[in-house]
């Protein structure tokens, strides 16, 4: 039979002998120890079988034999960030609804677009696409996330869309209810029997993150999150000024934030702040002055930070205000400037999540004007020759991806500090020379107010135990990753809750170690 030549080969065949090629080049550089540069593989490869298009790394990934997956997935993995804390992020959209505030306050925040009566839609294709539905934006992420050589086995959700709390509750549970079946497959009567079987599916979820308002953080609230699994709360704080809360029309005061922080924390929930610098009649001194504020004062002190730098927005009030020339938005280099010396002042046991919406630039008015500013405030930083200490900058698997370094000498440090009515532990290892994050335990003491009868007696709530890098099983060794089971062995010496006890005392994810953090603070 005649061997087909090249010009016989359909695209479709020539695209198949490219991805093999990929895949041998692949393969004889890691068993000669070279590196590779994929891309230029890709592009080389492609040409020399006549392709325009580079085949694409979900169809190579696919057909890797399973005795090279270890040392080539690794390699192939598309936007390694998405993993690179050990832990698969799958964010949700709930159904858009109106600022609950409305209702005593007469209208929105002053800058806030959102709502179904919003004269534009900027949530994402994808969450249109399924209708806002939970289960079917789950399966999808997840199966995304595999097909671009991701490890899912431990999952942890952001609901996003505004003030989930707002909603009613037959809506909430169903919604949670639905994201925790879609990891377990299975069918679940009650939001309890969901939360059971998630926490033991090969899908495991690890936590649960809830967007909320100060107004939406009461008793009431906050123990129906503790049963829906959830683990961080994201409160929209904005301003540490009264003035500000209230010329923005926020609909609560800042003694508010403060209370709320205080009864989260004693739920054992970790706490994320929303802040907006740039907000009006601040200016930059002031805006200077409550970054100090907010990380220095125990009334605050967040264990993360999202940063949202104000934005004007076709439709808001402040739109108004910017077109009459009642406001006017930072420069861009005072702005970079600003969250320059903001990120300098973040304390080492705080997370900076993001700093700038995700709302696209056409839609924007005035405001934010790079897509990168984290980016260039870092640069910004390195010409000041200040330093950001937060979680995120400084954890292992961001190191290794953006500045290809790895830890050689770790130590265990362990910082004491005030927070919210309580007494918070953060016990870390790290490389001090390189200043390296390997793995964080964060342990809350309850104050004396706390309602949850559990916590009662000055136990410590395990808030996050967490190792950065990628994704290792629950129950598996990798000598090459760093795993909680090492963090977890090492640490004894404070009381925690009894295995007995129901679940608030550990959060979801850590119940695999609770006998063992339990047995250990008793020997």
């Amino acid at each position: 039979m005649r061997q087909k030549h090249k010009g016989d080969l359909s695209p479709a065949q020539l695209m198949m002998l490219t991805i093999g090629d990929v895949i041998k080049q692949l393969i004889e550089a890691h068993e000669q120890g070279k590196d590779i540069d994929l891309n230029k593989v890709k592009t080389r490869t492609a040409a020399k079988y006549g392709l325009l298009a580079q085949p694409r790394l979900v169809d190579i990934i696919a057909v890797v034999l399973p005795q090279y997956w270890k040392v080539l997935v690794p390699k192939l993995k598309a936007k390694p960030i998405r993993t690179a804390s050990g832990t698969a992020v799958v964010a949700v959209m709930c159904k858009p609804h109106r600022c609950p505030h409305i209702s005593f306050t007469g209208n929105t925040c002053v800058y806030c677009p959102g709502g179904p009566d919003s004269d534009f839609e900027y949530s994402t294709q994808s969450y249109n696409e399924y209708k806002y539905d939970p289960y079917l934006q789950t399966r999808n992420q997840i199966e995304q996330l595999k097909q671009l050589g991701h490890r899912v086995d431990k999952v942890e959700f952001i609901v996003m869309g505004g003030t989930f709390m707002a909603h009613p509750e037959e809506y909430r549970d169903y919604f949670i209810q639905d994201l925790h079946d879609a990891l377990s497959g299975h069918t679940s009567n009650n939001i309890y029997e969901a939360v059971k079987y998630s926490e033991r599916s090969l899908t495991k979820c690890i936590g649960i993150t809830i967007e909320t308002r100060p107004d939406y953080c009461m008793k009431w609230h906050l123990s129906d999150m503790l049963t829906y699994g959830c683990t961080r709360l994201e409160i929209g704080v904005q301003s540490v000024y009264e003035d500000v809360a209230r010329d923005t029309n926020r609909g609560h005061t800042v003694k508010a934030v403060c209370e709320s922080f205080h009864l989260a924390k004693d739920s054992g929930f970790k706490v994320v702040a929303h802040m907006m610098p740039d907000l009006l009649n601040v200016g930059l001194e002031r805006d200077t002055e409550q970054f100090t504020e907010f990380f220095k004062n125990p009334a605050f002190h967040p264990d993360g930070l999202k940063l949202y730098p104000t934005l004007v927005i076709r439709g808001t009030g402040l739109y108004e205000l910017w077109k009459s020339g009642r406001y006017k938005s930072y420069s861009p280099s005072n702005l970079i400037e600003l969250v320059a010396r903001i990120l300098a002042l973040v304390p080492p046991w705080t997370r900076v999540y993001h700093m700038q919406r995700d709302i696209p630039m056409p839609l924007v008015s005035s405001g934010v004007e790079h897509g990168n500013l984290r980016e260039l405030a870092f640069a910004r930083m390195k010409d000041l020759g200040i330093q950001c200490h937060d979680v995120r900058t400084r954890e292992v698997g961001i190191q290794e991806i953006h500045h290809k370094v790895w830890p050689y000498q770790v130590e265990l440090v362990r910082r004491d500090y005030v927070a919210n009515g309580g007494w918070e532990t953060f016990l870390s290892y790290k490389d001090p020379d390189q200043d390296i994050l390997i793995g964080l335990l964060r342990l809350q003491k309850c104050s004396e107010e706390t309602f949850r009868f559990e916590l009662v007696g000055g136990v410590s709530i395990v808030q996050e135990l967490h190792v950065y890098g990628s994704v290792v099983p629950v129950s598996s060794r990798d000598p090459t990753k760093f795993s909680i089971r090492a963090l977890v062995e090492h640490w004894s010496g404070l009381p925690f809750p009894s295995p007995d006890l129901p679940d608030p005392g550990i959060k979801p994810g850590l119940r695999h170690y609770r006998q063992t953090l339990y047995h250990l603070s008793h020997q």
